[in-house]
């Protein structure tokens, strides 16, 4: 019998959820699983991730009024949209992404009668994101939601912490699957060395230093400039580069302005030849307040490149500190800027630090384990619910 999957998620924008959902819908083994991704709209500045569903033979189904922002009229049509389509599809399986995908798609697939009812937490907006107040409406939401959903996973073992301490859920119904990627590409990346600097125009003496992260606050980007301005107080040779674009583009430029730093700073947009643009820099730097699993990170790392990253989210299950890079807390330049500067002393350690990082990334994060290990847990609960 083949078991019928129908995967939501909000938008697929630019980053890992939607690398994520894309990756899943095409990779479950087609004798056993029929999938079908439905998504919401994106907003311009977000980018979107649909060149890469197409490039996976994805074609995903589109819920208009299912956006980023809260709106009762578009949510509640988005809602109505999902639940029919839930209806007519009749799959034994709905798996949700994100958090307004994971609670209408949630909510529509129980009063739909679906057997199976899944959510993956990408990370989540308990704080760093809204007001105590919004933040503790959100967490009573979740728990309603997580009534009635047969599993809740969450993408960093720290995700699953909190889910437990919030009470999200039972804690039997709470389980860590880690983020699985095509990290092929980033093994060899090598052969790409010297192209991406030829572009830009920089010499084989600069130091690059990069940020591959969408222009949101989350993101922490002006930690990243403040750091920046004090590392070039040390070293005159480095050269920063914003890989990515969003809604905070122009304030940060204006920012870098304030710094006095402008031209030593590079923005390049969103790119999809990231394994030529690793394979050049020296040192990748995640400065978020908030994370899953970060995705730049797993691909820094199979890139063989060290870290400089926040201690936030699932970054200590990436980064062993001293040994693949370096942790340091959560808004704070000051701590950015010495973990950059000492990674830079020291050329050997750029290179012993980036071969242990692909170590540990690959292929513990890969999407072979990925497909394995979600195949593995629907076909626990399609035993559990006597699914013939």
């Amino acid at each position: 019998m083949k078991i019928k999957v129908v995967r939501i998620i909000a938008r697929l924008n630019i980053g890992g959820p939607a690398i994520h959902t894309i990756l899943l819908t095409q990779g479950l083994n087609p004798q056993r699983y029929s999938s079908v991704l439905v998504k919401g709209s994106e907003d311009i500045s977000e980018g979107n991730m649909l060149g890469l569903a197409a490039e996976k033979g994805i074609h995903p189904i589109l819920i208009p009024t299912m956006q980023r922002e809260i709106n009762l009229k578009k949510d509640w049509d988005a809602f109505w949209k999902i639940f029919w389509l839930i209806k007519k599809e009749k799959p034994h399986i709905v798996h949700t992404h994100t958090a307004k995908a994971g609670a209408l798609g949630r909510f529509a697939a129980k009063l739909a009668g679906v057997p199976i009812i899944i959510h993956t937490f990408h990370g989540h907006t308990f704080y760093e994101y809204f007001s105590n107040k919004e933040a503790a409406r959100f967490i009573r939401i979740e728990r309603f939601l997580g009534l009635f959903t047969n599993r809740i996973i969450t993408v960093s073992r720290r995700g699953m912490e909190d889910l437990l301490h919030y009470r999200i859920a039972s804690p039997e119904k709470i389980l860590h699957i880690p983020l699985g990627l095509e990290l092929e590409k980033f093994l060899d990346c090598e052969k790409y060395r010297g192209e991406f600097r030829q572009e830009l125009g920089f010499s084989a003496d600069d130091f690059l230093i990069g940020i591959v992260a969408r222009l949101v606050p989350v993101k922490g980007h002006t930690y990243f400039l403040e750091a920046a301005r004090k590392v070039l107080e040390k070293n005159s040779r480095a050269k920063f580069l914003i890989i990515g674009d969003g809604e905070l583009k122009k304030e940060l430029e204006n920012y870098t302005e304030k710094l006095g730093i402008a031209d030593r700073v590079f923005w390049t947009g969103f790119r999809s030849d990231l394994p030529r643009i690793y394979a050049d820099l020296d040192l990748v730097v995640l400065s978020s307040l908030n994370e899953g699993l970060p995705v730049a990170i797993i691909e820094a790392m199979s890139a063989a490149k060290p870290v400089v990253a926040t201690d936030v989210g699932g970054v200590r299950e990436l980064v062993v500190d001293g040994e693949t890079g370096v942790i340091v807390l959560p808004k704070n330049s000051d701590a950015l800027a010495k973990g950059i500067i000492d990674i830079l002393s020291n050329s050997d350690k750029i290179k012993d630090m980036g071969r242990r990082a692909r170590e540990l990334a690959y292929p513990k994060y890969s999407v072979k384990r990925l497909i394995k290990d979600i195949e593995n847990l629907y076909e626990e609960l399609i035993k559990e619910k006597r699914i013939k």
